[in-house]
């Protein structure tokens, strides 16, 4: 079976690199690696997401956070709120540790773990750009599961690609969600935001 960058143990060989990643008015250094999401770079869809969100406070999870760079990024720009960096691939979780550390990012910490296994409490976003490769139901048991893991008036935003089923997710929010909005579409994404549970099973 081919390695994938959600394979929670990557076996490629180790090849570090060093880049600098210039976003919401901050420029920053992270170190990327082989087996993990966008390693050249931040990828156009979380560049999208980034620039669509409103202010952030209080608790913010990076659901797939990758080798941090959405994570570290806010966490710069919005010190007085609390990050959570999680992600199923041990290699991303271990370089988006590195990369906090790095640049002194004490409002953040990174956790390892399969979708929200290794995540407590309740958050007031939950931020991701999700694993499209590891399939629709994959994905909707995460959107599924962020109800449970949103505090009172908590926001689940995330982009997704328009060929690559924006509007269908769309439609799947709006089934557990009490509102879902568009935040942005551009360069063939969309942000989506959707909050509130609706109290459905």
């Amino acid at each position: 079976m081919s390695e994938h960058y959600y394979t929670p143990s990557p076996a490629s060989a180790h090849d570090e690199r060093r880049l600098t990643v210039r976003a919401l008015g901050v420029e920053m250094s992270f170190v990327t690696d082989s087996g993990v999401f966008s390693r050249d770079g931040l990828d156009a869809g979380t560049r999208v997401l980034l620039e669509a969100l409103p202010p952030l406070s209080g608790r913010v999870l990076d659901l797939g956070c990758g080798w941090g760079a959405m994570g570290g990024v806010l966490a710069k720009v919005y010190p007085d709120a609390r990050f959570v960096l999680s992600d199923v691939n041990a290699r991303a979780v271990e370089l988006a540790a590195r990369n906090l550390r790095a640049n002194g990012l004490r409002n953040a910490r990174a956790v390892c773990g399969d979708g929200f296994a290794a995540v407590e409490g309740r958050f007031d976003w939950i931020l991701t750009n999700p694993p499209i490769r590891a399939g629709k139901q994959v994905i909707y048991g995460l959107f599924a599961q962020a109800r449970d893991f949103l505090a009172p008036g908590g926001t689940l935003a995330l982009v997704i690609r328009t060929q690559q089923g924006a509007k269908s997710a769309e439609r799947f929010l709006r089934g557990l969600y009490a509102s879902v909005k568009t935040l942005d579409i551009s360069g063939g994404y969309r942000v989506l935001a959707a909050d509130g549970g609706t109290g459905a099973p």
